[in-house]
Parts: structure tokens; sequence; C-alpha cells
């Protein structure tokens, strides 16, 4: 089973000089694409019990879009573990005008981690 989501990175989450944007936000879209996941696969929204191997690999900006997924790759009774990662797939542009913007050829991976979520 595979999850995805696809948000546009609001300018109001610029956090850091650059427009960048906290890893925090990355975490909350793994936890969405985990709640469809459950509801998906349980019909219960679940829990989130804990990330393994989280890697901020590159840079998330306002004025992305970003695109988060959720594969499941095991299932226990009551757990399920998953492969997440965030990609950039569109990128603000401001140096080629103040609303500019592009669909990169190459999605930018900008967070990878293994999750596990809980369910009744």
């Amino acid at each position: 089973m595979t999850v995805t989501h696809r948000r546009y990175v609001p300018y109001s989450h610029a956090h850091y000089a650059g427009n960048l944007v906290d890893g925090a936000y990355v975490l909350g879209l793994f936890g969405d694409v985990a709640t469809e996941v459950c509801i998906r696969t349980d019909g219960d929204e679940g829990l989130f019990a804990s990330y393994s191997d989280v890697q901020f690999r590159a840079p998330l900006r306002a004025g992305d879009v970003v695109e988060a997924t959720a594969v499941v790759t095991r299932v226990g009774r009551r757990s399920r573990t998953l492969d997440l990662s965030a990609r950039v797939v569109c990128r603000g542009r401001p140096d080629k005008g103040e609303s500019a913007a592009e669909v990169l050829d190459e999605p930018i991976t900008v967070v990878t981690a293994t999750g596990t979520v809980v369910v009744p």
C-alpha cells in the first residue's frame, strides 16, 4: 500500500533566512500520510508510535510543492512499518520574478524516514 499527498508550502511557513521551512513541517506531512494508510488498511486513524532513521537531505523552501509518500513495508498484528519520503516537485523561482515557479525535471528528496504506526 502506498499513499501520497501533495501540498504547496506557503510563505507563512518560512522559518529561517532564505525562506527555509523547518524539518518539523515535513514530519507533520508524514503524520498525514500515515493516518491515511491506517484508515485505508484498518478503518482507524491509528497512532504514530515512532520514527527511526530520519534523514534531512535537502532544504524545503516556502513556495515549493512537496510530495509526501508512505509505503507500508511490514504488517504486524497491531503495528505497521512505513517507509516515508518527501520530495519537492515544484519550486519557486524568485530570480525570474516575484511569483515565478517551475516544475522540476527531477524531484528533490528533502526528507526520508522509517516510521511505525499502531492501530487498535
